[in-house]
């Protein structure tokens, strides 16, 4: 039985942020190369982002390449930033079918040149459309984009574009990344590891998280509708006790 039914539209999450973990394992299991892992995960990202849309999510941020994936076999790394290119070139007819605006963040002009340009192309050629903002986490650190943030703050601040005491987490927000969206409300991970591996740190203080034991590949929009209903079934306190959300 299929669950959308049972997502409840009028309080869905704004920002589902998604660590797509365990190609390489799913690959391995059927004695295939670790890049076969890879090319088959680009569906489950067509299913997440089709099936988002058609909700009614705001935000889709997906975490496609940490900094510290550089230290991954050359072969690999290679074939990621290959599979970059043909994805982002293959995709943006579909993406601007369904009104999805491409973005990225992360230390994008550290990419190889091609990877760079075909991000960059996919970014200006869907940039006019509105239902959806589908976000790639590429050469991305949080605690890289925390310190950057800091780096471009303390240059205000010495510039006198603003003043120290009225730093506050609402203008020290205003230099991450992520400035034009909202917090995740929702992160799923999948390949059953329960970490966040330097991924919005600043952003998740309050993000609800959801672990599921498959690996990437195989994600459907069955799974991300069961992880939206478990999402709806909690109680988001933010710090304060149940009788005060009721009240």
């Amino acid at each position: 039985m299929n669950s959308e039914s049972q997502v409840d539209k009028t309080r869905l999450p704004r920002h589902i942020a998604v660590i797509m973990d365990g190609n390489g394992r799913w690959a391995k299991a059927k004695g295939q190369p670790r890049v076969f892992g890879h090319k088959n995960g680009v569906k489950a990202v067509r299913e997440i982002s089709e099936a988002s849309a058609e909700l009614g999510i705001e935000y889709v941020t997906l975490y496609a390449f940490s900094t510290e994936n550089w230290n991954r076999p050359k072969l690999e790394v290679n074939a990621l930033m290959t599979l970059l290119v043909e994805t982002v070139r293959r995709e943006i007819a579909t993406m601007n079918k369904n009104n999805i605006r491409l973005n990225a963040i992360g230390e994008l002009d550290k990419l190889p040149g091609k990877s760079f340009k075909a991000l960059l192309d996919g970014i200006e050629e869907t940039k006019n459309n509105s239902r959806m903002t589908l976000t790639l986490a590429l050469n991305y650190s949080a605690r890289w984009e925390i310190v950057e943030a800091a780096k471009r703050l303390s240059k205000d601040v010495k510039d006198e574009k603003v003043q120290t005491e009225n730093i506050n987490e609402e203008i020290f927000s205003q230099y991450l990344s992520t400035h034009n969206m909202p917090d995740p409300e929702l992160m799923i991970r999948t390949s059953g590891e329960q970490r966040i591996s330097n991924y919005l740190l600043w952003q998740m203080a309050y993000t609800e998280f959801c672990f599921l034991d498959i690996f990437w590949p195989d994600f459907t929009r069955e799974h991300l509708y069961k992880a939206i209903i478990d999402f709806q079934s909690r109680e988001r306190r933010f710090g304060k006790t149940s009788e005060q959300i009721i009240s």
